[in-house]
């Protein structure tokens, strides 16, 4: 997957971030060596113990401060308006409420903070779509709780955010699998929710 480009649209997610910056699902780490210089600070929350232990020995060698702790996207460790980004990296197909994790992103960034994200998202191929719909009950079981129908723009724009350098576009993972629907960008928070 890496190989095949992941590396890096991840590259180009934590481009231009600065300050404390908070990583949810950070899965076994792959950003952390693509953090930039003016990053002073990553938390890196994971809620998987194995991938969480190969995340710490990533952070060990990480160009910036990473802290791995345990911990879920709906209930960040973090202080509220305290972080100057947060990123999401094939994480919201996969959480319960995406409404739920996105407002409490919102609570824990600074107003104007950014909201960094790379998610594979619902096709605007209506038979693909049908076909997303019709597998996401047994995918979810077998892929940790992935949704591959999810409409996350929308969801990122309906908890108050403004969208801002966002490109749409295919991304087949391995040489076997189809190429799917993905999203890459970043948002602007505007506070925290009224």
């Amino acid at each position: 997957m890496n190989r095949r480009g992941a590396s890096e649209h991840r590259r180009r997610l934590v481009e231009g971030l600065h300050g404390f910056v908070v990583e949810l699902g950070a899965g076994a780490g792959p950003s952390f060596s693509l953090y930039p210089p003016a990053v002073t600070h990553v938390l890196a929350v994971e809620p998987d113990d194995y991938l969480r232990g190969l995340a710490l020995q990533e952070a060990r060698t990480a160009p910036v401060r990473v802290t791995v702790i345990p911990g879920t996207a709906e209930h960040v460790p973090a202080d509220t308006a305290s972080v100057d980004a947060v990123v999401v990296s094939l994480v919201l197909c996969s959480v319960q409420d995406q409404g739920a994790v996105l407002a409490e992103i919102r609570r824990i960034l600074k107003p104007g903070g950014t909201l960094a994200y790379y998610e594979h998202v619902r096709s605007e191929r209506p038979l693909v779509a049908a076909v997303e719909d019709l597998l996401t009950p047994v995918w979810q079981r077998a892929a940790g709780g992935c949704h591959p129908n999810r409409d996350t723009l929308s969801a990122i724009r309906a908890a108050g955010f403004t969208v801002r350098d966002h490109e749409r576009f295919g991304f087949a993972p391995t040489a076997l699998a189809p190429s799917v629907a993905h999203i890459l960008g970043k948002a602007t928070s505007p506070g925290l929710p009224g």
